[in-house]
């Protein structure tokens, strides 16, 4: 059955390498070290063979686990010995139910991704005196909900700013901002330290 387990454990791997993309944003806000959530963003194109692959080994494990096991008919092979019937908990059907659970939530990732980060509470108050900025900044490297949501926290994050959106669809931020209160620059260094890179920005008017 050790062929089972390495199917297992092989099906964890490729479903973290599927997310591992939008998981590292997560833990860059837990270890405080942003500048690490793009370190694998390299992996997103390969995304979907890496879900295939995942489905492919599970079905596999599973089929394994679930077909008919072949008996002997030899009658020479029976005799008075004492056989370990006991089956090791990574061999049965409740810890491969869990893998496949755990291999589940991992592919999934990250469509709820972005319930790890907080909304920031930074609400401006726009008096007719504010003469405010419209940026749109295009940004590399974002892949998923996750990185949007971690680059919009960062932004927002900052003094000022008045209305920010992010779409890694498009790979663009739009900030509206008070510029008596934040700048380009500050911005520009906040998405940059999320690990993505601002590549070019305008004015919009």
């Amino acid at each position: 059955m050790k062929t089972n387990t390495s199917l297992q454990n092989l099906s964890i791997i490729t479903a973290l390498a599927s997310s591992l993309c939008c998981i590292m944003p997560v833990f860059a806000i837990l270890a405080g070290t942003t500048g690490i959530a793009s370190t694998f963003s390299w992996l997103d194109p390969a995304r979907p063979y890496f879900i295939g692959s995942t489905a492919f080994i599970l079905g596999l494990a599973w089929y394994q686990k679930l077909k008919p096991q072949k008996q002997t008919s030899d009658k020479s092979l029976n005799c008075n010995c004492e056989i370990d019937s006991k089956v090791s908990f990574l061999q049965t059907k409740t810890f491969l139910t869990m893998i496949t659970i755990l291999s589940i939530l991992l592919l999934s990732f990250p469509s709820y991704s972005h319930l790890f980060f907080q909304k920031p509470d930074n609400k401006v108050t726009i008096n007719q005196a504010v003469k405010s900025q419209k940026i749109e900044f295009i940004i590399s490297g974002m892949t998923c909900t996750g990185c949007e949501v971690h680059v919009k926290s960062e932004i927002s994050k900052l003094k000022g700013i008045i209305i920010a959106q992010v779409s890694y669809e498009k790979g663009k931020a739009f900030v509206e901002f008070d510029n008596k209160k934040t700048n380009i620059k500050e911005i520009t260094k906040a998405i940059n330290s999320t690990g993505y890179k601002v590549v070019n920005h305008k004015n919009i008017l």
